[in-house]
């Protein structure tokens, strides 16, 4: 029977944190047996607004392997989290931390995918990790997969282009889901799983060299694979611990038509599509028909063991999360004008950029939020939201209102939503701490509410600072966003 409700405001236990990565925050890329990955053989971007993260051939992978330094790899160094990792989760336990998203990185635990035994030094780090959360009740939110694989799994099967990879990844998730039964309450399998069809910094598939067609059909079969082991790990957690929950993650890239014109929204209807085959998949269960006729027009044909479909079908996700950073527009015919470094299509002329390009759009947020939760009706999570910047040392103080302006902004719109009668869990912004960038491996390109005294060449004493946005976000959470200025 349905019942009015009036809701107002964000839901009590709401969780506000911060989310990172491995890859960008531990550093220790080669000690305590860890094997290195695939976000260590990328080398930093020379253009901002280009990217590096898929310019790897079997050529640049040989020149990565043979250098044992981390001058032109920026993620082999992090910002040595590994080994400041009290002091740093003691900085989100100052401004309230509800819940921290991070990954364990698969290539600590197996070095090359394949060990017949873990690595009980990696296993350690994640385990001192977790105490360190749990001593200021600080929520573990943990990605099994982000963007990074052993590196070893590349050059023996073409990473998740070989399905022996399935297993591998198998092993490693019923490792880790055993040793933190009962420490860790929520999961996500693959990070940005539909940023796999951008290459190898998602699907570990060396493919640049191939055609457009070809590269499609290695990277929907990759994607494929990790929808099984995705669907494995979901049958896997509800064994081991029945109490905590799986979700999926995806880069949510909201598209408008570029004109009112039917033929472009059309071409915008389908882009949304294509972003939402990811999610349909994972949380509904199966394959949407509407992806059989891109199938077919770019001779993409997914191999599927006899039992895929029933293993997808029978373990779908409990919530769905997502990053959002931006909106695009399309049009049937489009111009050759790019949004930034991520995306590449028209510019929207009623909406402002950042550095490097990304449109910054809080009312899109607002719009996927109502759209997802209407397409799904299961419990959505923001796991990724901020804006890259150039901030600027004034007197050892950092006077980042721009970003306090940002996420002040989507906050709103949040607020917005959950009011509009959506179900959202929380709000990790990316990152709260100063971090190596994915997509251009830059240090310069900050998102923090903590300033890291490092530069893109690794110069610098890695000493914290907080920024003026760290004692905002310290009162949004204080009050449950109730004060935003």
């Amino acid at each position: 029977m349905y019942k009015q409700k009036n809701i107002t405001d964000f839901p009590a236990g709401f969780l506000w944190g911060g989310a990172t990565a491995a890859n960008q925050i531990e550093g220790a890329w080669n000690i305590d047996g860890k094997g290195l990955s695939t976000a260590e053989v990328v080398q930093k971007a020379q253009n901002r607004k280009a990217v590096s993260m898929g310019d790897v051939t079997q050529a640049t992978l040989a020149v990565a392997l043979a250098d044992k330094s981390d001058v032109n790899y920026p993620k082999r160094r992090g910002i040595d989290f590994y080994h400041r990792y009290k002091e740093d989760i003691a900085l989100f336990a100052e401004m309230g931390f509800k819940v921290f998203r991070f990954s364990i990185a698969w290539t600590r635990i197996f070095p090359t995918g394949e060990e017949k035994t873990p690595n009980e030094a990696g296993l350690k780090f994640y385990d001192d990790v977790l105490a360190e959360l749990a001593k200021y009740d600080i929520e573990p939110l943990i990605t099994l997969s982000h963007y990074e694989m052993p590196i070893a799994l590349t050059q023996k099967y073409n990473g998740w282009a070989g399905r022996q990879t399935i297993a591998a990844f198998n092993q490693f998730t019923e490792v880790v889901l055993k040793r933190y039964q009962g420490k860790v309450k929520y999961w996500l399998t693959f990070n940005e799983i539909n940023t796999g069809t951008w290459g190898f910094h998602e699907t570990g598939a060396i493919d640049k060299a191939l055609s457009e067609d070809e590269q499609l059909q290695i990277r929907y079969q990759a994607l494929h694979h990790q929808f099984v082991a995705s669907a494995i790990a979901t049958k896997q957690l509800r064994e081991i611990d029945p109490t905590a929950k799986m979700g999926c993650m995806l880069a949510r890239m909201q598209t408008y038509p570029g004109t009112p014109n039917p033929v472009d929204v059309r071409a915008a209807q389908f882009e949304n599509e294509k972003n939402f085959f990811f999610t349909d998949v994972q949380a509904r269960g199966e394959y949407p028909n509407y992806m059989n006729r891109y199938f077919n027009e770019h001779n993409i044909i997914i191999d599927m063991a006899q039992d895929d479909e029933t293993v997808i079908a029978t373990y779908p996700v409990d919530f769905i999360s997502f990053s959002y950073y931006m909106t695009n527009i399309t049009k049937e015919k489009m111009d050759a004008d790019a949004v930034g470094n991520m995306v590449v299509g028209g510019r929207n002329p009623y909406l402002k950029e950042s550095d490097w390009g990304w449109q910054i759009d809080p009312i899109g947020l607002r719009i996927t939020l109502n759209t997802m939760w209407d397409r799904y009706q299961k419990p959505l999570f923001i796991v990724e939201n901020g804006i890259g910047a150039l901030d600027k040392l004034d007197n050892g103080k950092i006077h980042d209102e721009y970003r306090i302006d940002y996420l002040r902004q989507h906050i709103e719109q949040m607020r917005e939503a959950i009011v509009d009668g959506v179900d959202l869990m929380g709000y990790t912004m990316w990152g709260p701490i100063d971090l190596i960038s994915f997509s251009t491996s830059e240090m310069s390109k900050r998102y923090g509410f903590i300033y890291v005294d490092q530069d893109d060449d690794g110069q610098g004493s890695l000493k914290r600072i907080r920024k003026d946005s760290f004692y905002w976000y310290k009162k949004v959470i204080a009050t449950n966003g109730k004060e935003l200025k």
